[in-house]
């Protein structure tokens, strides 16, 4: 513990659905929800309007939907939250060299070990203007907690909400948190908290006065001198500037359940090309690689072979993959697919492939799926194929949310598509409500378009008829 509130955290305000508002003038003010728009989508971020109708992140889509029916849906744009979390970033590298991101739009800063901050007085200054800098840089709003210690900066940041700064004074802790409930300290979750409950402690006072003993006989060794610690209000772990990654991973759930074993077969190598081009991104290889399969009764595989050296060729993880796939019975359906990889490393081993391409021969292999344009395996019903991929493209091309541009029109995002057409409002960043249209789903003069900057970055008003 300090003596002195130098540990900042910042916690953008609604960050998707703030960023999506901003770059929507539409939207503002408006309910607006983030996340997986399948029915067994889920919240990734809802707007505050949206919150007021009971809306949260991690909340079935169906039921956000049920709860605030005229809400705007929208699918998240991962490279556009990922270049204004840059810009943040940033602002943060400027107050220390100590700054631990945990998310995109969550991080701790030492501002001592910057020497912006020594006391009370400077630590709010510099939490002051950090916030009016984020503001100006991307148009966003973040709440800021400064105190002595990680985990009460985090509970001040979650009072300060929205947009506002909290300080707590070192020496305050015990009588801030007495009140508040047990959920309200790190790894204190529903199952932790209602053990706790049970016991008769639903405060953090409670916890207080319980007492080591009681708490580590109730929760373990481990746990239980941990959260007494915390209840007391100590926590001394620092501000650490490198977070190492231990792997890459992506996966899909899937709206309906995948039976036929040539999709599945085609769906794992999409992954396996996605997760390779998260792994190149991070700038690592990996030794590992992994196989998450969830099937229809929700039981969930996983499966895994490591290779002699580490890589980041997409052909080894694709063709790894594939070998891992075959040992899975997916015959009952498949709702989710995951590909990842582990035991990374900051260099690769040149001859993998080679090495991946003999184990496959030498064990029998798999036989790589012909694969027609547009990811149409060989053998399929043509015209039922042709119509899954189109369906296909469109859905992707013209998802809720995401960036077109218009030859005549301009900038603009998908407001919905469907029965061959695609509804555009051509507005942007700064401009006033757009106006809205729609085209049919092939108009050969709109396109994908890419993410226009919050602030400084209108390109004028966008052609209207």
């Amino acid at each position: 513990m300090r003596a002195a509130p130098t540990i900042l955290h910042l916690d953008m305000d609604a960050f998707f659905a703030a960023a999506e508002q901003a770059a929507k003038p539409s939207l503002r003010g408006k309910p607006v929800v983030v996340g997986g728009l399948g029915p067994r989508g889920v919240v990734a971020t809802a707007s505050y309007e949206a919150r007021r109708f009971g809306v949260h992140s991690a909340m079935p889509m169906g039921q956000a939907r049920r709860l605030a029916p005229n809400a705007a849906y929208l699918v998240p744009r991962f490279s556009f939250y990922r270049a204004i979390s840059e810009q943040v970033m940033e602002l943060l590298g400027r107050l220390s060299p100590l700054v631990e991101p945990l998310s995109l739009d969550e991080a701790f800063v030492d501002l001592e070990a910057g020497g912006v901050a020594d006391d009370s007085g400077t630590a709010r200054e510099a939490g002051e203007r950090l916030r009016r800098d984020i503001l100006a840089t991307t148009g966003l709003t973040g709440s800021v907690g400064l105190a002595g210690s990680k985990m009460l900066a985090k509970i001040a940041s979650e009072e300060a909400k929205p947009d506002g700064l909290v300080l707590i004074e070192p020496g305050t802790e015990r009588e801030l948190l007495g009140p508040k409930s047990v959920r309200i300290l790190p790894g204190v979750g529903p199952a932790t908290g209602e053990h706790l409950r049970r016991a008769g402690m639903t405060t953090v006072s409670d916890l207080a006065e319980a007492g080591e003993d009681e708490l580590v006989r109730l929760l373990g060794r481990a746990h239980g001198a941990s959260l007494y610690r915390m209840a007391q209000g100590y926590d001394d772990r620092p501000v650490v500037a490198e977070r190492d990654a231990k792997s890459v991973s992506v996966e899909d759930t899937f709206d309906v359940d995948l039976h036929d074993r040539v999709r599945i077969r085609i769906e794992v190598e999409r992954l396996a090309e996605r997760c390779v081009g998260r792994l190149r991104a991070s700038g690592h290889s990996g030794r590992t690689i992994v196989l998450k399969v969830r099937r229809f009764d929700f039981s969930t595989l996983t499966r895994s072979e490591t290779l002699r050296g580490p890589t980041d060729d997409p052909l080894v993880v694709r063709e790894a993959a594939g070998r891992l796939l075959e040992g899975v019975d997916t015959t009952g359906g498949v709702r989710l697919l995951g590909v990842g990889v582990s035991g990374l490393a900051d260099y690769t081993q040149e001859d993998l492939f080679a090495q991946a391409a003999e184990e496959s021969r030498g064990a029998g292999g798999v036989e790589e799926v012909p694969v027609g344009e547009g990811g149409v395996a060989e053998g399929e019903e043509p015209a039922a194929a042709a119509a899954a991929a189109a369906a296909a493209v469109a859905e992707r091309r013209w998802a809720p949310g995401h960036d077109v541009r218009h030859a005549v029109y301009g900038a603009g995002w998908v407001q919905g598509s469907g029965v061959g057409r695609v509804t555009v409002r051509f507005e942007q960043p700064g401009s006033a409500p757009g106006r809205v249209r729609t085209f049919l789903v092939d108009d050969p003069e709109l396109e994908a378009g890419e993410a226009l900057p919050l602030v400084g970055g209108g390109e004028g008003t966008a052609a209207v008829a």
